[in-house]
Order: structure tokens, then C-alpha cells, then sequence
């Protein structure tokens, strides 16, 4: 299926129990790309794995905005902020990765959005597009320079993922499979698309 070099790394995003079955921010059929990551990690010298790590009163979260739902977007210092029902807090059983998960596969967790003021779905940078989360120096280190990127949700911490993956200078490569979307008002196929534009290979 893939040629693989020791040169690439795999990096898993958010497989965590919130955005499983039962989650409080289920990712539909998120508990399917656990049995493709697991034949995926085996074939890697090289695995990440990213954590949503967030503070309870995360501004992410509707419930820190009165008046506010889930779903709506609200403007803060870095753009527009989709807002999200508490998940991924940190410590909690739904910020804890899925059971079937080899998570000691993995040379390195990034953990991310722990800082209250700021979301993270890049694994590369916060929201603000500047703050980084150590990863691009960590790869650079280890003479990485293609990542493939699988987890959830697609249209969200992947896509972004991605993109900064290219950004960073990494070549990039989707694994359609080994991921699934929200798909948020058609946000699936337009990122999709968006990510073919700007050179992420989906295989």
C-alpha cells in the first residue's frame, strides 16, 4: 500500500475517548480508525500521537460564553472560534486515548489546547498560527521529512494538521481511511479539497 522510508513519521491525532462513541464531542464512526492506525503504527520508525489537553475553563468551551451553544462561533484575538461543548479536559476519562490503542507505540505525545485562552487543532501551531507545540523541531531532529497523518476529525485537527505539516516544509500524506470527519455545515469535502490545493497527497 505505502512505500515507507525511515525518513517519514506517522502522527495520530486526537484518537481520545471524547471523540469516540459516548464522547461528549463524538466524532460519527470515530471508533473506526482505531483497528487501521493500529496495522498503520507497526510499519512506522517514527510515531506521534496528539492529545486535546484542555483546562476546564477552556474558552473553547460554550460553557464558559453566556448565552452560547455549541456549534456557534464567537470572535476572539486570533479570528473566529467555533465553540464546543467541554471535552478533552485534562485528567478526565474523555481526554484519555481509546483502550484499544497501543499508545506506547508512540516516541512522543504532543499534548495541545492546554493554554485557556487559545485552541489548538494544528499539531504544529495554536490557533493563532504562531505559537508552536514542538513538533516541527522534534521531526526536523530526526531527519523527518514526510508525515502521514490519520485520527480526528478530518475536516478539523487533521486539516489543519496537514496544512501546517506543508507550511513547516514536511511533505504531507493523508490516510483517507484511518480518518473520519465531523462535517460541519459541508466542512468535509471542502476541506478535502482545500488540502489537494495545497499539496497534501490523500491516498
Amino acid at each position: 500500500m505505502m512505500d515507507i522510508r525511515p525518513t517519514d513519521a506517522l502522527i495520530v491525532i486526537d484518537v481520545q475517548n471524547d471523540f469516540c462513541a459516548g464522547g461528549a464531542l463524538a466524532v460519527p464512526d470515530g471508533d473506526a480508525v482505531v483497528e487501521p492506525i493500529m496495522e498503520l503504527q507497526s510499519k512506522f520508525d517514527t510515531v506521534v500521537y496528539t492529545q486535546d489537553w484542555h483546562p476546564s475553563d477552556h474558552s473553547s468551551f460554550a460553557s464558559q460564553h453566556e448565552g452560547k451553544n455549541p456549534l456557534e462561533t464567537i470572535e476572539l484575538s486570533y479570528g473566529t472560534q467555533v465553540l464546543w461543548p467541554d471535552h478533552c479536559v485534562s485528567g478526565s476519562h474523555g481526554a484519555a486515548f481509546h483502550k484499544d490503542l497501543d499508545v506506547n507505540a508512540a516516541q512522543m505525545i504532543i499534548r495541545k489546547g492546554f493554554r485557556s485562552a487559545i485552541d489548538s487543532y494544528s499539531a504544529f501551531f495554536e490557533n493563532d498560527q504562531v505559537t508552536p507545540t514542538g513538533l516541527e523541531g522534534y521531526l526536523k531532529s530526526r531527519n523527518i521529512d514526510r508525515v502521514f497523518l490519520c485520527g480526528l476529525a478530518t475536516d478539523f485537527c487533521v486539516y489543519y494538521s496537514a496544512l501546517d505539516a506543508v507550511k513547516s516544509g514536511f511533505e504531507a500524506v493523508l490516510i483517507s481511511g484511518a480518518c473520519r470527519g465531523i462535517d460541519l455545515g459541508g466542512s468535509l469535502s471542502a476541506t478535502l479539497e482545500d488540502m489537494k490545493a495545497k499539496g497534501v497527497e490523500i491516498i
